[in-house]
């Protein structure tokens, strides 16, 4: 049995051009994930990993959509192989029932996991310039320095209450504990 599986990262992507090009080759069963492919722990792979028969193959469109890391991408595809399933990826023309297309899919796997590493390094690079300009990610503080002064004071002199601050200053409880 020919056996597909289409991921996106998130909710909002469509799997649809992935599903033609599975249904293209001939596959007969279509898995899908909307989930982050650098997460190992994935409903629908899980699902089509223990669907798998000696003599089936694995199709994907890609082979980035069945793993973004290079040591899980190795770990599914010798999942797959040890149960006597091949895996093919359509664009890189990958087919592992063969040494020649083995020897691809290592190459291509080792590619896939350098970009990676790449845009977490430029990632990385980015943020540390930027808070050399002053500038810190993430969200703005839910209280200014002065407000959360003024939570302490009101908390320290005048007795109130987390509940009752988180609701005068109109965040969370949690908040007015971290202030």
């Amino acid at each position: 049995m020919i056996l597909g599986y289409a991921r996106v990262s998130t909710e909002d992507q469509s799997l649809d051009a992935q599903v033609v090009a599975l249904e293209g080759a001939g596959v007969e069963r279509i898995y899908a994930d909307k989930a982050s492919g650098s997460k190992l722990a994935r409903p629908e792979l899980e699902r089509l990993l223990d669907q798998l028969r000696p003599g089936d193959v694995v199709v994907v469109a890609k082979y980035d959509r069945l793993s973004r890391s290079l040591q899980d991408l190795l770990t599914i595809v010798d999942i797959i192989q040890s149960k006597g399933v091949g895996f093919r990826s359509l664009a890189e023309d990958i087919d592992t029932t063969t040494p020649a297309g083995r020897l691809v899919f290592h190459v291509f796997a080792s590619i896939a996991q350098f970009e990676r590493e790449r845009i977490v390094e430029r990632t990385r690079e980015g943020l540390a310039a930027a808070r050399k300009r002053g500038r810190v990610g993430g969200r703005p503080p839910a209280l200014s320095k002065e407000r959360r002064a003024e939570v302490q004071r009101m908390r320290d002199h005048e007795g109130r209450s987390v509940l009752e601050l988180a609701r005068l200053f109109q965040v969370s409880p949690n908040t007015i504990r971290r202030a």
